[in-house]
């Protein structure tokens, strides 16, 4: 008879699927490996695109301040405000006038063609905010200029009739004054407007 031999197990019964009642050995943590759908051609995985955020918005333009005027042919050019301008005819008039009256003999005529000049000096230096201002003081300095001229011996009265007579007189140059002062005033006006508009149609730098 045949007789089988029987090999004792060695290494113990077989099992055919994992324990899990037995502990997984200590190691370091595994790290989920990324899908190939986000990998390149060369095998380097591909980020996402990233939502489109909120988009910010241009930081705006600064426009350079304008330069100042350029002096001609070396001559002063301030710029006065409304009340300043008012201030400059007045007392330049009034100075006008006293000289008038120490040198001419209280000629109203010099004072008349003393005053045209002294018109388009201050609508040529007034501030461009304070444009319309000009024509309002002009006539106001005229009149202030004519006190030294019309300055009467027999008292106020006598002064104020004086004055009047003097305005009535002298309203040719009156007007004329405030004419210049005028037509300046509404050049430099235009061309204000017109360099704010060339400004304006300009594309930003």
């Amino acid at each position: 008879m045949e007789q089988y031999r029987t090999r004792s197990p060695q290494y113990g019964p077989r099992q055919y699927g994992p324990r899990r009642d037995r502990p997984r050995p200590p190691g370091p943590p595994r790290q989920p490996v990324p899908s190939q759908a986000g990998r390149g051609a060369g095998g380097e995985p591909v980020r996402a695109a990233r939502p489109p955020g909120p988009q910010r918005r241009p930081a705006p333009v600064r426009r350079p301040a304008p330069a100042p005027a350029p002096t001609v042919g070396g001559l002063p050019n301030p710029r006065l405000t409304g009340l300043g301008s008012g201030l400059f005819c007045a007392v330049v008039m009034f100075l006008l006038g006293a000289l008038c009256s120490a040198l001419f003999g209280a000629s109203l005529t010099a004072y008349g063609v003393l005053f045209l000049p002294v018109c388009a000096l201050t609508a040529l230096w007034v501030r461009r905010v304070d444009l319309m201002t000009a024509p309002v003081v002009v006539p106001i300095a005229f009149a202030v200029g004519l006190l030294p001229l019309a300055d009467g011996e027999d008292g106020t009265g006598s002064g104020l009739m004086g004055l009047l007579t003097a305005l009535a007189t002298q309203a040719g140059w009156l007007y004329g004054g405030t004419l210049i002062a005028g037509l300046i005033v509404i050049v430099r006006r235009i061309r204000l407007v017109h360099r704010r508009r060339t400004a304006g149609a300009r594309p930003p730098v």
